[in-house]
């Protein structure tokens, strides 16, 4: 129980710097580079066409924190097929935060930095529940 217990600080950690990554990055396409490149997209637009990038970038950041510190790497898979199996429950991952972020931008008017924090905590939970199960070494026994 305390290595779950310190897995899900750690996963924290990781995940609120992610945040950070990913936040920083939304903010700086939607309110400076795409308005700068497509001057007539709204921002909603915008916020719709950055949050995939801005997620990407974090995802890649997230996946090398993740192995390092977070999960013990599975020994049954090479780095690739980690990487391979990251990247598909990343991409499940970004259509639930596009889907979100959609709803709640077009069908509830709701600011795309406020959409974001809420898409974060669900897509959060999934995150971590996800790469627990597949892409942690569970071979191993736990320390009860």
């Amino acid at each position: 129980m305390k290595k779950l217990f310190e897995q899900i600080i750690k996963f924290g950690v990781v995940g609120a710097s992610a945040f950070v990554v990913e936040y920083v990055v939304l903010f700086c396409l939607t309110e400076f580079v795409l308005p700068f490149l497509f001057p007539s997209f709204s921002e909603g637009r915008c916020a719709l066409i950055a949050a995939p990038i801005a997620f990407t970038i974090s995802t890649v950041y997230n996946y090398i924190l993740s192995v390092k510190w977070v999960f013990v790497k599975r020994t049954d898979a090479s780095g690739k097929q980690t990487f391979g199996i990251f990247v598909f429950l990343s991409i499940v991952a970004l259509g639930l935060n596009q889907l979100i972020m959609t709803i709640f931008i077009k069908h509830w008017n709701i600011h795309y930095m406020i959409s974001k924090v809420v898409a974060t905590a669900i897509v959060m939970v999934y995150n971590f529940v996800s790469r627990k199960l597949f892409i942690e070494d569970h071979s191993q026994k736990s320390d009860s």
